[in-house]
């Protein structure tokens, strides 16, 4: 009877370290390249301090990750379908909305600016920009408010796209138009890159960075509920969760 008896309890206490040898379950990260917050490197590795911290908060939550860069089309397109799991980035897409939960927890907030030249005037918002020529960086989908001011006909704002952030701001510097409109992050990057002085510039609006998880995801609201809490208990704990602003 004894021996009996112990079975059960013996299968109880083994059954943890059973439970606690099984890998982590894999989501899949996807992004595109906003350096130096996360972007690929000349090895086509992600890098940057948003890759850490999406790695550390996916760690505590029990998952590991597998990243993925994408241009913007196709990563909103995974989303929607479901190969991509996780998206560290802008809440309030209206093209995400039906295929996507948004976190509650922001890991960053990230300005976007419109930058002009010293020698001219700092614009009143929208008037200054009627008939003006705005470059914008090719494959970033702004805030819908900022889309609807950029094509709204009454304007006539003619629209310069390019790559990368250093041709945006040589294309500033050489008068190819008269403002651009860019975020806060890169631009100090390549700033610094170029060698130039701090532009003068408004801020339109300041964009949170939160974790979208696409809906397809097996158990995508249990998914993001624990990177939130996550997230939070690394807070409460006193980790160093803050990415560098340059």
């Amino acid at each position: 009877m004894k021996r009996l008896f112990w079975i059960p309890i013996a299968a109880a206490l083994a059954g943890p370290c059973v439970a606690s040898s099984e890998a982590p379950r894999t989501l899949t990260v996807g992004y595109y390249d906003f350096p130096p917050a996360i972007y690929s490197d000349a090895q086509g590795r992600p890098s940057g301090p948003l890759v850490d911290l999406t790695r550390r908060v996916l760690a505590h939550a029990g998952f590991q990750a597998q990243f993925r860069g994408l241009p913007s089309a196709r990563l909103y397109a995974a989303l929607q379908n479901g190969t991509v799991d996780i998206w560290p980035g802008a809440p309030g897409k209206p093209e995400l909305q039906a295929d996507t939960l948004e976190g509650r927890e922001t890991l960053a907030q990230i300005s976007l600016n419109l930058y002009h030249r010293p020698d001219t005037p700092r614009p009143t918002m929208p008037s200054s920009l009627r008939k003006r020529g705005v470059i914008i960086i090719g494959g970033y989908n702004y805030w819908p408010q900022v889309n609807q001011m950029l094509h709204d006909p009454q304007l006539q704002i003619r629209l310069h796209r390019t790559a990368t952030h250093t041709s945006a701001l040589e294309m500033l510097k050489h008068r190819r138009a008269d403002y651009l409109l860019d975020y806060e992050v890169p631009v100090s990057q390549a700033l610094n890159r170029l060698g130039m002085e701090a532009l003068p510039h408004v801020e339109l609006h300041k964009v949170a960075i939160r974790f979208i998880v696409s809906r397809h995801t097996e158990d995508s609201q249990a998914v993001v509920d624990s990177l939130d809490r996550a997230y939070a208990e690394m807070s409460a704990a006193g980790e160093d969760l803050d990415l560098p602003e340059e």
